[in-house]
């Protein structure tokens, strides 16, 4: 009877302790909540802050507001929210930059795990290999032999040293046996111009961004990460397909908030990201700019960032790969 007596006081003094996050939890949001954007205004961040900031806005009956803090490849942003009191009223895009490359290729002023409560993925976008129109290739084998046959013709291209499109080209050049020149430039847009252009003849771009170019033909597709076709480019094989395994990369992007989030807040955010993401209407934004929906829970999603630290540390460490030499 006296070990009775004392579980049950144990769970009355447990539920005490959680009143103040379920009450909260419960009054959720109270007020405008911020969203911080990693980016600049437009581009694949800033559509996902605003049309998930909407979709919260509506189904919590509160604004959200989005923030613009571009600077340090996502490392400014990402200092702010995690320094942010942990209330639930400051939240981030964060994504493979910010949550996955960029703490595999450099020291960052923040720990991408402990900093953070991971709240929810939302969605991604594969990468693609493209080339120059003149490239006399039209998948994968074509273009190996090509490239092997006429050394220096075919020079590559990335957005930056230790981004994503950076890692994928060389996880491509190791498994296809090439070494070309590449140039890094300081941003993807700078890198496809110059691919446009026809000043290098090969990239690896998310396909958000190299989409409305391969419509017009200034590029070509090559191959898609992912594991299976892109019904954007039903026609372009993924490298799987092509015969190397492995190329599942993708460009994604999520919403987390400063650790210590309280759980009932937590996991309130989440079901509302989730429940956005059932939407059609949302589905249909985001397929505007090749992004498909990718709905985890908060423990999935904080899963799935440590897996992506893990593995592109991984392999930087094996080809090199640091900003911080």
């Amino acid at each position: 009877m006296h070990g009775r007596v004392i579980s049950i006081a144990a769970s009355i003094v447990t539920a005490w302790a959680l009143l103040p996050g379920l009450s909260a939890a419960q009054t959720y949001p109270a007020r405008p909540v911020k969203i911080i954007v990693p980016a600049q205004p437009g581009g694949g961040l800033d559509l996902i802050g605003r049309t998930i900031g909407e979709q919260l806005g509506r189904s919590m009956g509160q604004t959200f507001i989005i923030e613009n803090v571009s600077g340090g490849g996502g490392a400014i942003a990402s200092q702010a929210t995690a320094r942010a009191a942990p209330d639930g009223y400051t939240l981030m895009v964060g994504y493979v930059g910010t949550h996955g490359t960029n703490p595999a290729t450099r020291k960052v002023p923040y720990d991408a795990v402990t900093d953070f409560t991971a709240i929810g993925l939302v969605g991604g976008t594969p990468n693609v290999l493209v080339v120059h129109p003149s490239v006399p290739a039209n998948n994968l084998k074509e273009l190996i032999d090509y490239a092997r046959k006429n050394p220096g013709k075919v020079s590559g291209a990335t957005g930056g040293i230790g981004t994503l499109n950076h890692l994928t080209l060389e996880q491509f050049k190791i498994a296809a046996g090439l070494d070309p020149v590449v140039a890094h430039y300081r941003g993807i847009a700078p890198a496809i111009t110059d691919l446009v252009a026809g000043q290098t003849q090969m990239l690896m771009p998310g396909l958000a961004a190299a989409l409305p170019h391969i419509r017009a033909k200034k590029m070509k597709p090559i191959a898609v990460t992912g594991l299976k076709r892109h019904r954007l480019l039903p026609d372009v094989p993924t490298f799987e397909e092509s015969g190397y395994p492995g190329f599942d990369a993708v460009q994604w992007y999520g919403i987390v908030g400063p650790a210590k989030l309280p759980p009932a807040i937590t996991a309130r955010l989440s079901a509302e990201i989730q429940k956005a993401l059932a939407s059609p209407a949302l589905q249909q934004r985001l397929a505007g700019e090749a992004i498909e929906p990718m709905p985890m829970t908060s423990e999935q999603f904080a899963a799935f960032i440590q897996a992506e630290i893990a593995r592109w540390s991984a392999f930087a460490r094996e080809r090199k790969i640091s900003l911080d030499e």
